[in-house]
């Protein structure tokens, strides 16, 4: 081997970076369909829903399940906090061949009437994220595939869980980045302004992985969607889950059951998606 070659070897490697999270996401046999919640203690909760669920711990922290729900396989893989971390979860996944992701995470909601507890479900997402932005310039959208929005707000009507549908804003700051105090309760002008930005046009809520999400499955030919438990208002101040972590992972669920059917369905009328006309042509 040449000195080159040496070298282009050695670069690939260092490109590909730390296999062992690939390695274990093979020996799951994940499925296409897998929730992304960022907390890993979440992924115990979602598996908890879950027919044989199998749990793994992964490096660096992050946690991994497989398991079938009501029929449907399902997988589960915590991203850690934020866009770089969600990154490389992303990447690893979509090379082991899952193609739909749903992220089910936590959020502060910016309208006094959406209570803590319920749900909401991003069809598109502000990026203020501090990543997206290394790969395609600010214009690109960040919006989610409307069938996993659609089995998601089904889903969550079918619950009887509140909910709201909306367009949120993903920060790459969980305090200062969204207009709260930071150490000491330092408060920077950009983070207020972005508050006050934020409501007057409507967002609804603050989080910090949706925006990436929905970006890169866009960029890379993914289907993506988000839903959120709102543990707190930042308008009136309240805080709290009341159970609205555990259903919004039941949502995911009863979400990847629904895609599931629905591209059965598909592809057995030889359609690329699933719509009304699939079933019920009009």
């Amino acid at each position: 081997m040449t000195t080159n070659e040496k070298s282009s070897a050695a670069l690939s490697a260092a490109d590909s970076g730390d296999q062992r999270r690939i390695a274990a996401f093979n020996s799951l046999k994940l499925p296409r369909y897998v929730l992304l919640p960022g907390d890993p203690d979440r992924v115990k909760v979602m598996a908890d829903q879950w027919d044989e669920p199998e749990i793994v711990d992964l490096p660096r922290g992050y946690r991994a399940a497989v398991g079938s729900y009501r029929g449907a396989r399902i997988g589960a893989v915590s991203t850690g906090i934020g866009a770089p971390s969600l990154e490389g979860v992303f990447n690893d996944l979509a090379k082991v061949g899952v193609d739909t992701f749903i992220r089910v995470g936590t959020t502060g909601t910016l309208l006094a009437e959406i209570k803590t507890g319920s749900m909401i479900i991003n069809d598109a997402a502000v990026r203020l994220d501090g990543t997206t932005n290394l790969f395609v310039r600010p214009e690109f959208p960040a919006a989610a595939s409307h069938e996993v929005t659609f089995a998601l707000a089904d889903a969550a009507a079918a619950s009887k869980a509140a909910y709201r549908v909306g367009t949120g804003a993903t920060t790459g700051s969980f305090t200062v980045g969204q207009g709260r105090p930071g150490l000491n309760g330092f408060r920077s002008v950009e983070g207020e302004r972005i508050f006050d930005e934020m409501k007057r046009v409507g967002i609804i809520n603050f989080e910090m992985e949706t925006a990436a999400l929905l970006t890169f499955a866009r960029i890379f030919g993914k289907r993506a969607g988000s839903i959120c438990s709102v543990i707190a208002n930042r308008v009136t101040g309240e805080w709290g889950d009341h159970g609205g972590i555990a259903t919004a992972c039941l949502i995911g669920a009863e979400a990847v059951r629904r895609l599931t059917v629905w591209d059965q369905a598909a592809h057995a009328a030889g359609a690329s998606t699933y719509t009304a006309a699939v079933t019920s042509p009009l």
